[in-house]
């Protein structure tokens, strides 16, 4: 892996963790675009930075990280589901994640759900408040993005919306609902690769760690803004767009699996 590679790796991966529109996707295409390798540090390195994606969470909301109990408890709450049907079905999201077709086609779909998902769910409700039951039923929905190309942060904002919080509160809680998400996915997949890395790639991994974090601040900031004016069917045009173009792409032939 070389420093642009670890460049654009980074920046797509702080670009795309926290919009609609499926990091695992843009993470896929781009790969093959650059032609990379499926080493033991490229897959050690697609892990790490998310890291840094994960601290700009708690940096641009770091007053809301120290609230009570109760807002560590429901994160805990929505983070269950997750835990448990990642792990029991651990074996069958990785050979998922092999698929270009399964990605394309969830691209496809997540992005028509997004293009009316504005109209399904115009009443939110004047209480605002995310309840143990509504973090749990987030949770459920989060279960749903182990499907490559759904996008964690379009199935748990949706998940917020059935329970008539705005698109801001929804979007909100995915982000926080993100930190023990991603950190234990993370971790996990750290330990098993751990190895691969060298104390050569180290200054890799801090560049790409600083790179997603940075790029991660800005997404994240400028998503809340155009989605509390704008909502999201311009997401959901862009999904169908991309997916389309994978789907063509693989027709075709292309190669956009890492080997």
């Amino acid at each position: 892996m070389t420093w642009l590679h670890a460049l654009i790796l980074s920046i797509v991966e702080g670009l795309t963790e926290f919009l609609p529109v499926s990091s695992t996707g843009h993470m896929i295409l781009t790969e093959g675009i650059m032609g990379m390798k499926n080493t033991p540090f490229h897959q050690a390195f697609i892990v790490n930075i998310q890291f840094g994606a994960i601290l700009s969470v708690v940096v641009l909301y770091w007053k809301r990280f120290f609230q009570t109990w109760n807002f560590y408890f429901k994160l805990f709450v929505a983070f269950l589901p997750a835990a448990f049907f990642g792990l029991l079905l651990n074996k069958y999201i990785e050979e998922l994640l092999q698929s270009v077709y399964v990605v394309a086609v969830m691209l496809i779909l997540g992005g028509i759900v997004l293009v009316f998902v504005d109209k399904w769910f115009q009443n939110p409700s004047k209480n605002q408040e995310v309840t143990y039951k509504k973090a749990l039923t987030i949770g459920f929905f989060q279960v749903i993005a182990m499907v490559p190309g759904v996008s964690r942060s379009a199935a748990t904002i949706i998940g917020g919306m059935t329970q008539k919080l705005t698109r801001k509160t929804a979007a909100e809680f995915s982000f926080f609902l993100a930190v023990p998400t991603m950190f234990a996915a993370s971790g996990y997949e750290l330990m098993k690769n751990y190895k691969a890395i060298s104390t050569d790639d180290i200054g890799l991994l801090v560049f790409g760690n600083v790179v997603a974090f940075i790029v991660a601040l800005f997404a994240i900031k400028s998503f809340i803004n155009y989605l509390t004016r704008h909502g999201f069917k311009m997401f959901g045009y862009y999904r169908i767009i991309v997916g389309v173009i994978i789907l063509a792409l693989y027709f075709l032939g292309v190669n956009l699996t890492i080997s």
